[in-house]
């Protein structure tokens, strides 16, 4: 049974309202479930009688909340969970992840007089959230054939799915081992016969016949071969073939090799240790094709062999120049696979990308991506580009998956190559409902990670997500939380897609102990789009849970010190765990020494503060600083009375800089003109407009920077219509605003919080603003902050110009009479 308030969004308002949920979800009886299943999952086991779960979204104050319980009555039932496959092991490493437990939670709907207030919600304990109820790895009898398919496609074979590029070019088969190929099938009597012959014969047989034995025994029946790894006889051949390892030709041990694929034998089988070494000192008298057909088969054991692959990647490049198409191909999966860059082939690789590159089949594109991606090879911005130049080109006949190959390379490279782009936005949303989950997380992120908004490509992600929810992993959920958080966007269908991803992130929640990181990435997202379900908010901030953070392989302190100021700022009735207050200290101060090293000295700011400086009186007028530090950008602080006085309240800097004026340098007339006036004399005004293109838009024309009297005219300040300050202002002196703005009571004045923003702040080629800063401006808006932005578009432009001009557009930035209106 369920309580569920949608939030709804109002007529023209482009922001959505925050939200109260909640959900008390009952898990079916788990009696059915073997005692192996138990023990696979221990924290099912554990957890199997405890209470519901109650999924809360806290409603930030000033936000109405609305009912809405029609929002859920198109969802369709939830799939049942299914295992993620195992991603396999790297060849150049021997760990081997877990496949991760899944779980299955229903939910319903009734009215709004179910909920209980949310400052009477208790934080629920850790043994409900972690509730869930294991379901069956195959389709139920009552499944529908369609919705096996549809469990079918979702799967993503990690193993399989990269090596499809192999079935283009007939030269693949003698590179790699191929599955597909036919094979006749051994009865199970001659089998027999052949396990009696190795009993007989013992220690007696010559490398020719057990080579002959291992390739009839891979041929039985496949329903047959976990039988025969346990069988004994096939241990006494196998130690035979160890035994006489060294005699065995290299096209006999290759088969054999061959033989432990189709059979699966386990990577830690001591017949393979011997077969590795065995390659390991012959690599060197073997073919380069000999070499990469035996590296594909450990791939397909799953064998970590760091040992093989440096063997063969110093082979690779002594005979670099006699490498085929497509063993350049094959040697870049195998790179991919084996999760290590050769550094002395890197230029090499490069070079030979773009000698091939009109001629590999658009598969090849995207497998020389994805081993790129895998291996973390760098390649230079010229060779993405001609890569992306290429499937912009002819995207409409690449296969999705080797399009989300390239699109990881092009993340990896952050490249924003707009024609490949604008392609993706027109091929992708036709796509969306067909490709598999892993796919549309790739393809969301992309955009994200590359600040590139397209509402087509993510209202069809959107659409299409609720129906797919439940294949998502919890890496899944959080990247596209992240995304449309990053992207500031909600969907038309923003409830539907918001809720069954918070739905997904419960289901998860006994993941995120090992992946904590996940939790935090899915928990920001939420909050750049004002969303804080509180159980998992709750979750994040326990002791425990921070202890998993601080320990992680991962920088996640400051998502940490983010998520946790903002429900401070934005839910004032919250009340479950907070981080202690000597981390906050520790990651404010974290936070304030990098901006000293990174923010406050860029250009862009440095001029703002002093032309600030100059224009109100002095450094105490203007405070450089991180109002928020967990929003990791900087402010400059402006305080001004209701009638437009600024207000002195910097005395720290203020200090000093009488501390420098006393340390003897004579501050004569001569050198109060010259830093006042600066170089303005010798340059000649010219209109801001004729800069030219606005930097970081791309092939966007530049707008005009209006000047101060523009400005001032259109918005009724002092200035006189038309006309540009002549001189800059005196120092401490303000201007004069019209007595309508002035108060018989009290001034209140206003508090400025002054935003030099960059390109990063935003979109590319766009100006919309990415959901970090939003949720910044927000947060300063809360705090009773006036937000006034220097945006880089006109900003950034100016910096070539002359102090005058500089200090005009500064002028109407500040003393903006609307700004101090509404602080009357």
């Amino acid at each position: 049974m369920a309580t569920v308030l949608i939030c709804r969004r109002f007529p023209r308002l482009s922001r959505v309202t925050t939200l109260s949920t909640t959900a008390k979800c009952k898990t079916e009886s788990g009696s059915s479930k073997s005692k192996q299943e138990k023990e696979e999952n221990p924290e099912t086991a554990n957890t199997r009688t405890e209470g519901g779960t109650t999924i809360q979204l806290l409603t930030p104050r000033d936000y109405r909340v609305v009912y809405n319980p029609s929002a859920y009555v198109k969802r369709r039932a939830a799939a049942p969970q299914h295992a993620a496959r195992n991603g396999g092991q790297a060849l150049g490493d021997t760990f081997t992840s877990p496949g991760s437990a899944q779980a299955r939670l229903t939910f319903g709907t009734t009215s709004s007089q179910g909920l209980s207030p949310l400052r009477n919600a208790l934080p629920k304990p850790s043994s409900e959230l972690l509730r869930k109820d294991p379901v069956p790895a195959h389709p139920s009898a009552a499944q529908t054939k369609e919705e096996a398919e549809k469990e079918k496609a979702e799967m993503h074979d990690s193993k399989e799915d990269p090596r499809v590029f192999q079935k283009g070019r007939p030269e693949y088969k003698s590179l790699s081992y191929d599955k597909s190929e036919p094979i006749e099938t051994l009865p199970s009597e001659e089998g027999d016969s052949i396990l009696r012959s190795v009993a007989i014969c013992k220690d007696s047989q010559s490398p020719e016949a057990i080579t002959d034995y291992f390739l009839k025994l891979s041929r039985l029946p496949v329903e047959h071969h976990m039988a025969l790894l346990s069988e004994p006889r096939f241990n006494t051949l196998c130690c035979s073939a160890v035994k006489n390892i060294g005699l065995f030709s290299t096209s006999d041990l290759i088969e054999i090799l061959k033989a432990c694929v189709r059979l699966v034998v386990p990577p830690s089988h001591p017949l393979l240790n011997a077969c590795e070494s065995e390659f390991c000192r012959r690599a060197w008298d073997m073919s380069l094709e000999q070499l990469l057909l035996v590296a594909d088969c450990w791939r397909c054991l799953e064998r970590g062999v760091p040992s093989y692959l440096g063997i063969l990647f110093s082979y690779t490049n002594m005979h670099w120049k006699e490498l085929t198409l497509p063993q350049f191909v094959q040697l870049l999966y195998i790179i991919g696979e084996g999760r290590r860059t050769p550094a002395d082939l890197t230029q090499k690789m490069e070079s030979m990308i773009l000698k091939h590159l009109d001629s590999f089949t658009l598969e090849e594109v995207g497998a020389v991506c994805l081993g790129l991606f895998k291996s973390l090879s760098g390649i230079s911005d010229h060779v993405m580009r001609k890569i992306a130049d290429r499937v912009a080109l002819q995207m409409e006949d690449m296969s999705t998956y080797a399009l989300v190959n390239v699109l990881k390379m092009l993340r990896y490279a952050r490249m924003d190559h707009l024609p490949l782009l604008k392609k993706l936005g027109k091929v992708i949303p036709a796509r969306v409902p067909t490709v598999n989950i892993q796919g549309i997380m790739h393809i969301t992120l992309s955009c994200s990670s590359l600040h590139y908004f397209d509402e087509g490509i993510l209202a069809a992600v959107a659409t299409a997500l609720p129906s797919k929810v439940t294949y998502c992993r919890s890496k899944d959920a959080a990247k596209f939380l992240w995304s449309f958080g990053c992207l500031d966007y909600e969907p038309p269908n923003e409830e539907e897609f918001f809720s069954s991803l918070i739905e997904q992130m419960h289901r998860r929640l006994h993941e995120f102990g090992k992946f904590p990181e996940h939790l935090l990435t899915g928990l920001l997202g939420l909050a750049f789009v004002r969303r804080f379900p509180e159980e998992l908010i709750d979750y994040a901030l326990r002791d425990e849970f921070v202890r998993k953070t601080r320990e992680s392989k991962y920088e996640l302190q400051k998502d940490l010190f983010t998520l946790s100021r903002s429900v401070d700022i934005e839910c004032p009735s919250y009340q479950g765990n907070r981080l202690p207050p000597q981390l906050y200290r520790e990651f404010t101060e974290m936070a304030l020494n990098h901006a000293e090293q990174e923010i406050y000295i860029r250009p862009e700011i440095v001029e703002a503060t002093t032309l600030l400086q100059s224009m109100l009186g002095g450094p105490e007028y203007v405070k450089s600083h991180m109002i928020l530090p967990h929003t990791r950008s900087s402010d400059l602080e402006v305080r001004l009375a209701a009638d437009g006085r600024p207000i002195p309240f910097n005395v720290k800097d203020a200090i000093a800089d009488k501390k420098l004026k006393d340390l003897g340098v004579s501050l004569t007339d001569e050198l109060m003109a010259q830093l006042i006036k600066g170089t303005s004399d010798s340059c000649s005004p010219v209109e801001v407009g004729n800069e030219g293109r606005t930097p970081g838009l791309g092939r966007r024309e530049g707008a005009r920077v209006p000047d101060a009297g523009d400005r001032a005219a259109r918005s009724g300040g002092a200035l006189t219509t038309g006309a540009r300050l002549q001189a800059e202002p005196k120092l401490g002196h303000y201007p004069e605003f019209p007595p309508s703005l002035a108060l018989n009571q009290r001034p209140r004045g206003v508090k400025l919080a002054i935003q030099v923003s960059n390109r990063n702040h935003y979109c590319c080629y766009s100006k919309r603003l990415l959901g970090l800063h939003c949720l910044k401006r927000r947060q300063l808006r809360h705090l009773g902050y006036a937000v006034v932005e220097l945006p880089f578009w006109e900003w950034f432009p100016l910096l070539k110009r002359t102090r005058l001009e500089k200090l005009s557009y500064l002028h109407y930035k500040v003393f903006d009479p609307a700004l101090l209106s509404r602080a009357a």
